[in-house]
């Protein structure tokens, strides 16, 4: 019996452990404990882990750049529903810069299938894009040293299909990085885009 109840006591040590490692609170000017924040976590080699109840973070939009409407060879044809974690968003919020750990998920979604030459369909709301099954994601971490060959974000694919992998190794300069570093407004972050972040 004593046996049984070191084990358990190990095992929830091991337990919060790990969570401390992934789990980090902030304060206000006051003292006052506020959100924790969800930082992301690796395997042993390295390999990013599919970040956890996503869906409750905060959605920040979701561009759509069709196949219809680029010659059928859209780079993105599905629709990127974006989502930050809650506890970066609300640093960010405070001081304008994205927090070291930031997460940002994109769930891919493809649209349903076209009605019409443009790709878009009819639907009683009137003629347009309808989101359709989901297509795998798309996460982007801020660590400016860890991805310090990459503009201090890494990017990563969870597959193009579903289900979503439950690893995704780093993608190169050239997969991702260059064209947020070229392109994006803010810290290489598409803020033109989301409302919400553009401040």
């Amino acid at each position: 019996m004593r046996m049984i109840t070191l084990l358990i006591a190990g095992a929830v040590s091991s337990a919060v452990a790990v969570t401390a490692v992934f789990a980090q609170s902030d304060s206000n000017d006051g003292g006052t404990l506020t959100r924790k924040r969800y930082l992301p976590e690796y395997t042993a080699s390295g390999d990013l882990i599919l970040p956890k109840n996503f869906h409750e973070w905060v959605y920040v939009g979701s561009p759509l750049t069709p196949n219809a409407l680029n010659d059928g060879q859209a780079g993105f044809p599905e629709f990127h529903n974006v989502y930050i974690e809650p506890g970066s968003y609300q640093i960010y919020k405070k001081t304008g810069e994205f927090p070291e750990g930031t997460i940002f998920f994109k769930e891919l979604q493809m649209t349903l299938p076209a009605d019409n030459p443009d790709g878009s369909r009819t639907e009683p709301s009137g003629r347009g894009y309808f989101p359709g099954k989901w297509n795998g994601a798309d996460v982007t971490v801020k660590d400016t040293k860890r991805y310090a060959d990459t503009g201090g974000w890494g990017y990563y694919n969870f597959n193009h299909h579903e289900p979503k992998a439950a690893t995704a190794k780093l993608k190169p300069q050239s997969e991702c990085a260059f064209c947020h570093q070229a392109s994006a407004k803010k810290d290489d972050v598409w803020t033109q885009f989301y409302p919400l972040l553009d401040n």
